[in-house]
C-alpha cells in the first residue's frame, strides 16, 4: 500500500466553465480512523453533474468545497482497518462522502455494503447508485408513466437518461431520446428507445420534439435545463409531469440567472405538474429500488454502459468531460491500487 494519500483538492472557484487548473493535486499523509469511523482506500470514483454546484461561491443545496479542501465526491472502496462494529477489512463500501482521493477515514454510518451478487463493483456508482436510484425512485413518485405515454429524456445516454428510457420502455411507454450525437442516440437506439433527436444537429428544437412527440409530452426527464428544457415545455400534452433533475447545460454560467423564455401560460394550459428531485431526500427507498434494478439487469432488460478512466491522476479530465458532453454513458475513475 502506498504511504501517502493522493487526492485533488479546490484550488479556485470557477466563475464559468471550470478547467484542469481549479483543482490541485496533492499528497497527504493517510488519516487514522477515529472511534466510529473505517479507513478505505479508493478503488472506484465518481464524477457527477451535483459537482458542479458544490465548487460554487454560490448558496446550493448542499454544503460547497472550500479552497483547499479535498473534492467531494462519491466512491466504491476497500475497508482497510475498522473501529466500527459493523465493518473489518476487506469489506466493500459505497459512500458519496469519500471525496477524490485514493485513502479516506469515514464514518461507519450510513455506508452501503456493496454486494458483488448485485452487479459488478461500478455498478454501485451507475444503476445500482445514485444514478439508477434517481432514475427510478423519481419516475415512481413523479412521472406515474401509463402504458403507451410518452417519455422524454435529455441526456439520455448519459448515467440517469440510459436509465430512463429503459424503465418507460419497462413500463409500456414510447421513450424519446435527445444526445449531443449520432454514437449516443444509437446506442440509445439500441437500448430500445423509440426516437432519437441529436440537439446539435437541428436548428429547430421545438419543432424536432414535436415530430418526434407528435401527441405531446407526456413525462420529460430533465437532465439539461437550458434550450432543451425549453423545447419540451412547448411540447407538453395535458397533465404532463416534469422532472427536473439536473441542469448542466448551465455549467459553463452557473452563478448567472437562468435566462429563458417563461412557460407559465404553458403550464397552465397543460395543467402539468413540474418538480424538483433529489435522491438524498428519499433513501428509505433505496433497498427497494435497488432491487428492482438488479432483477431487470440480471434478465437482460436493463443494460448499462460505463466511460472508465484509469488513474487518480484522471479525475479533473473526467469532471470536464462529463460537463462538456464528452463522456459516452456513466462516468468513473478506476483507481489504481
Amino acid at each position: 500500500m502506498s504511504d501517502k494519500n493522493a487526492c485533488w483538492v479546490l484550488a479556485d472557484h470557477p466563475d464559468g466553465m471550470p478547467t484542469l487548473e481549479t483543482w490541485r493535486f496533492e499528497e497527504r499523509d493517510i488519516p487514522s480512523p477515529e472511534d466510529g469511523q473505517v479507513l478505505a482506500r479508493s478503488r472506484w470514483l465518481s464524477v457527477d453533474p451535483y459537482m458542479r454546484g458544490r465548487i460554487s461561491k454560490q448558496a446550493n443545496y448542499a454544503g460547497g468545497v472550500k479552497l483547499g479542501e479535498v473534492m467531494h465526491g462519491g466512491a466504491v472502496a476497500e475497508v482497510l482497518e475498522s473501529r466500527h462494529p459493523d465493518w473489518k477489512p476487506g469489506d466493500l463500501i459505497e459512500t458519496i462522502g469519500f471525496g477524490w482521493q485514493t485513502h479516506a477515514a469515514v464514518s461507519g454510518d450510513g455506508l452501503t455494503r456493496v454486494d458483488p451478487a448485485l452487479g459488478p463493483e461500478h455498478a454501485w456508482l451507475s444503476y445500482l447508485g445514485m444514478p439508477g436510484l434517481t432514475a427510478q425512485i423519481a419516475l415512481d413518485l413523479i412521472g406515474k408513466i401509463q402504458p403507451g405515454e410518452t417519455v422524454l429524456v435529455s441526456a439520455a445516454s448519459g448515467a440517469v437518461g440510459q436509465v430512463v428510457g429503459q424503465i418507460a420502455k419497462i413500463k409500456g411507454a414510447r421513450a424519446v431520446a435527445v444526445a449531443s450525437s449520432q454514437d449516443k442516440l444509437d446506442w440509445c437506439r439500441e437500448l430500445g428507445f423509440d426516437e432519437g433527436i441529436n440537439y446539435r444537429e437541428t436548428d429547430d428544437l421545438p419543432g424536432a420534439v414535436r415530430a418526434a412527440c407528435p401527441n405531446g409530452v407526456d413525462v420529460f426527464f430533465d437532465n439539461t435545463a437550458g434550450p432543451i428544457h425549453d423545447a419540451a415545455m412547448q411540447n407538453l400534452s395535458i397533465g404532463a409531469r416534469i422532472i427536473i433533475c439536473g441542469t448542466i447545460s448551465l455549467a459553463g454560467q452557473f452563478d448567472a440567472p437562468d435566462m429563458g423564455e417563461r412557460f407559465m401560460r404553458k403550464i397552465l394550459v397543460s395543467r402539468a405538474v413540474m418538480q424538483g428531485f433529489l435522491i438524498f431526500d428519499h433513501q428509505e427507498k433505496y433497498d427497494a429500488a435497488r432491487r428492482d434494478l438488479s432483477a431487470w439487469a440480471a434478465e437482460g432488460t436493463l443494460r448499462f454502459k460505463t466511460d472508465i478512466l484509469d488513474g487518480i491522476e484522471a479525475m479533473p479530465q473526467a469532471f470536464l468531460n462529463l460537463l462538456m458532453s464528452q463522456n459516452f454513458g456513466k462516468q468513473v475513475v478506476r483507481v489504481d491500487e
